[in-house]
């Protein structure tokens, strides 16, 4: 099993077995990525070497816009894309095996939790997971504490209030808050963008 064997099988969403091959390649995936974020974590780091360090973690360069305020937790961390001017605030957690892409200029807020596996529903299987990827458009803003689950898209530019659990696709330019999450307005609301 190799890193690219192993992108290849949860990028397809194939199932992910309990004891399998999948699954003891991603329990050692899971022990370097807990090595490397205790470097991240573990100390101050300048802004470059944070984005060294991140570059190592995902196993591809960041971009040098990109900022994280530590600590940051994975289990993973080789299925994580990243764009341009990115920002991701302190606390939060990416369980990245079904994939996280996030485009340029997104903001994080305080603790979010990306989750790309599911367990599976059958009480035999439990230890079974399924991979779901995560995608968030370009220019994003995620509040604080926000939860988005696998197998969602966020489109440009929308925004996802504080608290929102998101278990459902949220189209652009939308603002989406509640749990689970809901589209409550356009961005584009002339009444509150008055002020701005």
């Amino acid at each position: 099993m190799n890193i690219n064997e192993f992108l290849n099988h949860v990028n397809s969403g194939l199932p992910i077995q309990g004891g399998g091959e999948i699954h003891k390649y991603m329990s050692e995936l899971s022990q370097d990525a807990i090595k490397i974020t205790s470097e991240l974590n573990g100390s101050y780091h300048t802004p470059e070497e944070i984005c060294e360090i991140f570059s190592k973690l995902i196993g591809k360069p960041v971009d040098d816009t990109f900022r994280i305020f530590p600590p940051f937790y994975t289990d993973c961390g080789k299925n994580i894309n990243i764009g341009k001017n990115v920002f991701i605030n302190s606390c939060c957690c990416f369980q990245d095996q079904g994939g996280i892409t996030i485009g340029d200029g997104v903001l994080i807020g305080h603790k979010a939790v990306f989750a790309t596996l599911d367990h599976n529903f059958i009480p035999e299987k439990r230890g079974s997971m399924i991979p779901k990827p995560i995608v968030i458009g370009k220019n994003v803003w995620m509040g604080a504490n926000v939860t988005i689950l696998g197998g969602v898209t966020i489109g440009d530019n929308s925004i996802i209030a504080a608290g929102a659990v998101v278990t459902k696709d949220i189209p652009p330019d939308s603002v989406a808050a509640g749990v689970p999450a809901v589209v409550i307005k356009s961005i584009y609301d002339k009444e509150d963008n008055k002020n701005y």
